[in-house]
């Protein structure tokens, strides 16, 4: 192994990654077991979970384990839990990349249904998942966790206030789990600002008249493989002495 191959090596560490079967989550799941992690890829869809761990599985050869499940949901998180140690005996990096941002034309609009999904899904099972698995991550006594937030925490615009307020809480909830977890376990941000997912089709840039990302220092959105990078950094021992931080991927943000 080369030095830099040393530094972020995986090998036979167990990567949780919610919402993995799709955009930001699949290219994580992909590039950890690249580096020798084995993977489980949990997301709502049970069929994209399936496929995407096949991939995994036949590319690099690592284990890949499918499971279905709706992170917005308290009560079904401790099955992914339990499933997972049961499987692999342990979990050594949690991502929690799951989330979803509702469009709305005005605020009126925004229903208290909607706004308590929004929030359940992007703060609450977040809280959920690190709770079970951070406390078996201390008494293992070492692990990662990664909360996937977004640029939009920090420059919230109108069209997405409940999920920009409820990112501008995982931020939060990072730092106060960096300190309850530590010194065994760190916890730390991921801030991803625009990337050319599948979700980013709803943005109509094809109709756009002029750069709609001309503000980034970047002036542009990310490819979903230019998150890989960061990711790998704070699951890593690369990162080994770096917690409760923010870590921006965001091409830029004024």
């Amino acid at each position: 192994m080369g030095y830099a191959d040393q530094l972020f090596d995986l090998t036979d560490r167990v990567v949780l990654i919610t919402g993995g079967s799709r955009g930001l989550g699949r290219e994580m799941a992909f590039g950890a077991a690249r580096c020798g992690a084995d993977v489980v890829i949990a997301s709502r869809d049970m069929d994209n979970c399936v496929a995407t761990a096949a991939e995994i599985a036949a590319e690099t050869g690592r284990s890949a384990m499918a499971y279905q499940v709706h992170v917005g949901r308290w009560d079904q998180l401790d099955g992914l839990v339990e499933a997972t140690y049961d499987r692999f005996g342990k979990v050594d990096t949690l991502i929690n990349n799951a989330g979803m941002s509702p469009l709305y034309d005005r605020l009126t609009d925004v229903t208290e249904k909607l706004f308590d999904a929004v929030v359940n899904l992007n703060l609450k099972g977040p809280f959920r998942l690190s709770a079970l698995v951070g406390e078996r991550m201390m008494a293992a006594g070492r692990g990662s966790i990664i909360n996937v937030s977004s640029t939009g925490s920090l420059r919230p615009n109108g069209g997405i206030i409940p999920y920009a307020a409820a990112k501008a809480g995982l931020n939060a909830m990072t730092e106060g789990l960096a300190q309850a977890f530590g010194p065994a376990v760190r916890v730390n941000t991921l801030m991803a600002g625009p990337f050319l997912t599948d979700i980013s089709k709803a943005w109509n840039l094809d109709k756009a008249t002029q750069n709609p990302f001309g503000h980034l220092s970047l002036r542009r959105a990310g490819n979903p493989s230019e998150i890989v990078g960061a990711a790998l950094f704070l699951a890593s021992d690369a990162s080994s002495f770096t917690t409760g931080s923010i870590l921006r991927a965001d091409g830029g943000i004024p």
